[in-house]
């Protein structure tokens, strides 16, 4: 397994699940029922729904399972991040992929391990 997928948790506390071990297991189910309905344009993770929390979006997993490879990955639907101005927001690995991209740019570690932005 890649060890870059490591618990991630943010300033406020919020964890993310990035192992399969993380995965509730309720939504592991709720998944598998979709799937075996068949029909699905997307993966049943991949929903958005507005009304959730913060903290639900950040458990909510697209994807967990094994890859070509025979890797079990696991992929969160929306990666909580921390704009520079300090608000958290929840962003779709999808329909947001290029403002993550935009994150990961700006985001760098100075040389003790602290955030700075550009």
């Amino acid at each position: 397994m890649n060890n870059d997928s490591k618990p991630t948790e943010n300033n406020s506390g919020i964890n993310q699940p990035m192992t399969p071990q993380e995965v509730d297991p309720q939504q592991k189910l709720e998944h598998l029922k979709e799937l075996e309905k068949g029909g699905l344009t997307a993966n049943p993770g991949d929903r958005i729904d507005a009304s959730m929390s913060l903290e639900e979006k950040a458990k909510q997993v697209a994807v967990d399972a094994p890859d070509i490879t025979g890797d079990h990955i696991t992929v969160p639907t929306y990666f909580v991040v921390e704009t520079p101005e300090g608000e958290e927001k929840a962003l779709h690995h999808v329909k947001d992929a290029e403002e993550i991209s935009d994150m990961i740019r700006m985001a760098r570690l100075d040389e003790n391990g602290n955030q700075v932005w550009r």
